[in-house]
C-alpha cells in the first residue's frame, strides 16, 4: 500500500525517515490540490506496477516449482550459455536427454523461445539457486 506522508512542518531527517519507512511522497503543508492529486496518481500507479510485477513473478515461481530437480539443473546451465553437449557433459547425461529436458523446461516455463527463457530465469534470479538447493527431489 503506497503511503503519502503529509506534515505541517518537515525537515531533512524527517523526510529521510519517512522515505526509508516506505513513503512514496513527502508533502509539506501548504500545498495545492493539484500537488496532492498528482502524488495520489503517482502512488496508485506505483502500486499498480508493483502488484502487476508481483503477480507475474508469482506465476513464474509456480511454473518453476513444477520443474523436476534435473530440469532445474538443465535450465540453469542452458541459460548460463552452455551448449546442450556441454550441459550433458556437466550433468553426465546424453545430449539427447538434455534436449528432452530442455523441451520440457520450455513447455513448463511457457517460454516460446530460448531468449524468453533467459529473461524468465533473470526475473527469477535468486529463486532458482535457492530453491533448487532445498528441493526434495
Amino acid at each position: 500500500m503506497p503511503i503519502i506522508f503529509i506534515t505541517g512542518y518537515g525537515d531533512v531527517p524527517m523526510t529521510v525517515q519517512a522515505m526509508k519507512a516506505g513513503a512514496v511522497e513527502f508533502l509539506t503543508k501548504p500545498f495545492g490540490d493539484d500537488v496532492l492529486l498528482s502524488a495520489i496518481r503517482h502512488a496508485i500507479e506505483r502500486s499498480r506496477t508493483a502488484l502487476g510485477h508481483e503477480t507475474e513473478l508469482q506465476a513464474l515461481r509456480v511454473c518453476y516449482a513444477s520443474l523436476t530437480r534435473r530440469e532445474r539443473e538443465v535450465m540453469a546451465l542452458v541459460v548460463s550459455g552452455l551448449l546442450n553437449k556441454q550441459v550433458g557433459f556437466e550433468l553426465k547425461i546424453s545430449e539427447i536427454t538434455v534436449k528432452a529436458h530442455r523441451g520440457k523446461v520450455m513447455l513448463k516455463m511457457q517460454a516460446d523461445s530460448f531468449a524468453e527463457l533467459v529473461k524468465i530465469a533473470a526475473k527469477l534470479e535468486p529463486t532458482p539457486a535457492s530453491e533448487s538447493s532445498h528441493s526434495p527431489e
